[in-house]
């Protein structure tokens, strides 16, 4: 799962989506299916993180998050993020989800 961190955006209440994404943890957890979470800030090289994280183990699928991928100021960062899956996790779907409790949802349809 690769998203935004919110407790590091401005002018940001970060426990509601904190707490989403607690929820969405659980639901890979009751699935049995192993998740990675790269959650960036937009401040500290979100490129470079999202490289580590792709190449620090296999990927069968990457959920890329909707504060990602529906911000218009962050177009350029989610084609940024579409070409990093492409280059460092080939093998692996994309997916996308609509919350951050849907993450699991989402990556088990690509799922075998």
């Amino acid at each position: 799962m690769i998203g935004l961190d919110p407790a590091k955006l401005e002018d940001w209440d970060p426990e509601p989506v904190q707490a989403a994404l607690a929820r969405g943890r659980a639901r890979f957890e009751e699935r049995g299916i192993e998740a990675d979470w790269c959650l960036v800030d937009l401040d500290d090289d979100p490129e470079g993180a999202i490289a580590a994280a792709l190449t620090a183990a296999d990927h069968a699928c990457v959920v890329i998050g909707g504060g990602i991928r529906t911000y218009e100021p962050l177009l350029e960062l989610f084609e940024k993020v579409i070409n990093l899956v492409r280059r460092h996790a080939p093998e692996a779907a994309i997916a996308f989800n609509s919350t951050p409790e849907d993450c699991a949802d989402a990556a088990q349809r690509w799922l075998p």
